[in-house]
């Protein structure tokens, strides 16, 4: 970041099966912090999870199962909750996580985490929306889908969404037409479109 002006890092979920929660990672955590360098977070599930909740199907249907048709987006959204469980962000209340995929479902779940999750519970400073509102951004990443944009939204506000393409996976004329018809105001836009991840990353 000092020398190269890197705004942030990519971390592709666990490592050998140890996730970000693990007291082995609180030097990374730590660093990420100081720095304010933002930590985007994509996950492949661990090749046990794999054999015992995605097997059984032809190998072309295990592996969209697996990874692009929802392993991928739940184990993403595992990583987060096990960062927020963990305490990571007591820990660390500047660090901020970034993940697609429009939340990778945990919009969609924020309610159900903060009625089963409870502080009394989780012995955390806070429910477990305040991290995804606090210590998280949203990008799109293919998801072109205006429930789910709207659903994010309502949860977590436009501040924390970002417009992303998730090119070459994604056709970027796709994303950019879904961003180009959504009702937004010429501010709200300006913040998808830019001004969030400038703000994030620095630029």
């Amino acid at each position: 970041m000092r020398t190269l002006g890197f705004p942030g890092a990519v971390i592709n979920g666990h490592s050998q099966g140890r996730y970000l929660d693990d007291p082995f990672f609180e030097p990374v955590l730590d660093r990420a912090e100081a720095l304010n360098a933002p930590i985007y977070c994509t996950d492949d599930p661990p090749k046990g999870v794999i054999e015992s909740s995605y097997a059984g199907f032809s190998d072309e249907v295990t592996f969209a199962l697996a990874t692009v048709g929802w392993g991928w987006h739940i184990n993403t959204a595992t990583h987060v909750l096990r960062l927020i469980l963990g305490g990571v962000f007591d820990r660390h209340p500047r660090l901020q996580i970034i993940i697609g995929h429009m939340g990778e479902a945990t919009s969609f779940m924020l309610p159900r985490f903060d009625a089963t999750l409870k502080p009394e519970l989780t012995g955390l400073a806070h429910p477990v929306s305040t991290y995804l509102r606090q210590n998280l951004h949203y990008t799109f990443a293919n998801f072109n889908d205006e429930a789910t944009y709207a659903n994010l939204v309502a949860q977590v506000g436009v501040g924390r969404v970002a417009f992303s393409a998730d090119y070459p996976f994604g056709s970027m004329r796709a994303a950019r037409d879904f961003l180009d018809k959504l009702p937004l105001s010429d501010d709200e836009r300006a913040a998808i479109s830019h001004r969030n991840a400038e703000q994030l990353l620095g630029v």
